[in-house]
């Protein structure tokens, strides 16, 4: 079965899902050519270890706590707040409370 993707000018919900959190998985909500918009689940404890993407992302923390390593700093990203990386910064997140964030990635284009 295909994952679904909203297409251009569906409303996607992505209000906190509270208990429902255990219950629910990653998901990629909106993929196109040069643009991934995805919610990543992260319990308590839970870590997404360092890595870097190819373009520049948003972290929207939706609920929770999450903590966000990059070179040098480490930072916590409480719900309702945003964090900017740019293209190829390493990070790494591990979620403090039960959380949940939208990240969102502009894909560079391909030569």
């Amino acid at each position: 079965m295909a994952l679904h993707h909203a297409e251009p000018g569906e409303i996607v919900d992505i209000r906190p899902l509270g208990a429902r959190i255990h219950e629910t998985v990653n998901a990629t909500l909106i993929r196109s050519k040069h643009l991934q918009v995805f919610r990543l689940l992260l319990p308590a404890g839970k870590v997404f270890k360092e890595h870097a993407v190819p373009g520049e992302i948003t972290v929207q923390c939706l609920e929770g706590e999450v903590e966000i390593t990059s070179p040098g700093r480490t930072q916590v990203l409480a719900a309702g707040e945003l964090l900017y990386l740019g293209e190829g910064d390493l990070h790494g997140l591990k979620g403090l409370a039960d959380a949940s964030v939208l990240v969102t990635v502009l894909l560079p284009e391909k030569a």
